[in-house]
């Protein structure tokens, strides 16, 4: 197969709509926008969440507290899922994604108290709740903040 042999899979192009181009074509005259109207004329359309002057969804409904759009949220991990590590080893974001624990982890991982340890585990996250760190400490292991 040479360069000038290959083709789009069939159904994955299609041809620009030319508008504007004769009654012929038909897309002629009004090219497609109807009649009259907001919609129909150049520069012409309402702006992403206008209501037609009703009061918008966003304002209608209720808010409170705060909402931080920065905020990076960890991805939750029980003690319990630690068990399938051998004895002695280190688990980190990367064995858990290994392993199948987690199937994605984007920010950071935080290691929960739900389920029991036996092994000793050295458990590096980014953050511990209180009763993960007591039992993992009570099997022995390490919990490390990265």
């Amino acid at each position: 197969m040479q360069i000038h042999e290959l083709i789009p899979e069939a159904g994955s192009t299609h041809y620009k709509k030319r508008v504007g181009r004769g009654r012929a074509s038909g897309h002629g005259k009004t090219s497609g926008r109807g009649h009259k109207g907001q919609k129909s004329r150049s520069g012409g359309g309402v702006r992403i969440g206008f209501e037609g002057g009703q009061m918008p969804l966003a304002r209608r409904v209720p808010k409170r507290g705060f909402n931080n759009i920065f905020a990076k949220p960890l991805t939750a991990v029980n003690v319990g899922a630690l068990s399938r590590f051998p004895k002695g080893s280190v688990v980190g974001k990367e064995e858990l994604l290994e392993s199948g624990v987690l199937s994605k982890c984007e920010y950071g991982v935080k290691i929960l108290g739900e389920g029991a340890l036996t092994q000793q585990l050295t458990v590096r996250a980014s953050a511990f709740s209180e009763s993960a760190r007591r039992k993992i400490e009570a099997a022995g292991g390490k919990a490390e903040v990265v």
